[in-house]
């Protein structure tokens, strides 16, 4: 009987590049360019925001000088326990959901039709971006006086009456400024989805029988869905913030219809001079806008994984 003996050959090493590890001095070097732009940054944002912390935290009159106090937290009580904050909340919250979403819905429909090829698409796309490039004062100004005017303004004009849009309809007319404004933006952000969206998988729905109304609902929709929450999320921060708009159009009227949060913080600031409480609701604003952007920075980083995993 003859025994064969296998002996395993030896294993290659295997080569590795080992590289040096970058010094302090190197790190430094890639990051000093930067560290101007970051010591603006600070001095911009940072700081103001941290005497805006301060302020909430003084009962500070300017009408009563040399009655400042510490008063800690009273002033966020005050923030969330008064009649006029509640409701300024309220309208802040009505005024940026019913924006956000007609202006999605109205996004997505012409970012449908943008994806489609017809004479003069270019053209189209320019006009339906411009509204976006109008300054906010100089947009809610057009709409006051242009749109909402009880007479000469376009809407009586082709409806016919007198109505007196702005008083009659406050919040409306707000929230209507505010669409025309930020459609273009949606658009664009769906639009991109539109033309990143893989042609074999429509085709492929299109070959096994699936109708249009189908191939968008079961296959271009859930595409959409991260493109959509992101010009949801990124508009309801700009929206909560609206200020241009309620100052020039209703000055916060009838009565306290359309007076949000923004439009609040000014009357406490350079009406009652109240400088804590409204730095207290100042930094309540910015909480809310922090929360926001932090869906907003996942559903970004969410579509970052998705294009590289493509």
């Amino acid at each position: 009987m003859t025994s064969t003996t296998l002996a395993k050959a030896p294993a290659r090493p295997v080569s590795r590049r080992v590289g040096r590890a970058p010094s302090r001095r190197d790190r430094w070097s890639r990051r000093a360019p930067l560290l101007p732009a970051l010591i603006f940054a600070i001095v911009v944002t940072q700081v103001p925001f941290l005497v805006t912390l301060y302020l909430s935290t003084l009962s500070w009159n300017a009408l009563r000088p040399g009655s400042r106090s510490f008063v800690g937290l009273d002033n966020y009580g005050t923030v969330l326990s008064d009649g006029r904050l509640r409701a300024a909340l309220l309208n802040t919250v009505v005024l940026t959901a019913s924006s956000v979403i007609v202006s999605v819905l109205l996004g997505l429909g012409l970012a449908i039709l943008l994806d489609r090829k017809f004479p003069g698409r270019g053209i189209v796309r320019t006009l339906l971006i411009t509204p976006f490039l109008v300054m906010p004062m100089a947009a809610a100004l057009l709409w006051k006086h242009a749109i909402y005017n009880p007479a000469y303004g376009l809407v009586n004009g082709v409806l016919g009456g007198d109505t007196d849009w702005v008083s009659t309809y406050p919040m409306v007319a707000v929230v209507a400024t505010l669409v025309w404004q930020w459609t273009p933006f949606m658009m664009l952000i769906i639009l991109a989805g539109l033309q990143a969206q893989s042609l074999e998988t429509l085709e492929a729905a299109r070959v096994d029988g699936a109708t249009a109304w189908q191939t968008f609902l079961h296959v271009t929709l859930p595409y959409l869905r991260p493109y959509l929450e992101l010009s949801a999320l990124l508009g309801s921060i700009y929206l909560v913030q609206t200020f241009d708009a309620v100052f020039t159009i209703t000055q916060g009227g009838p009565g306290t219809a359309t007076t949000n949060l923004p439009y609040e913080i000014y009357l406490t600031t350079f009406r009652k001079f109240e400088y804590g409480e409204a730095a207290a609701a100042g930094v309540v604003v910015v909480i809310g806008t922090i929360v926001v952007a932090t869906f907003a920075l996942r559903v970004i980083s969410g579509l970052f994984r998705m294009e590289v995993q493509r």
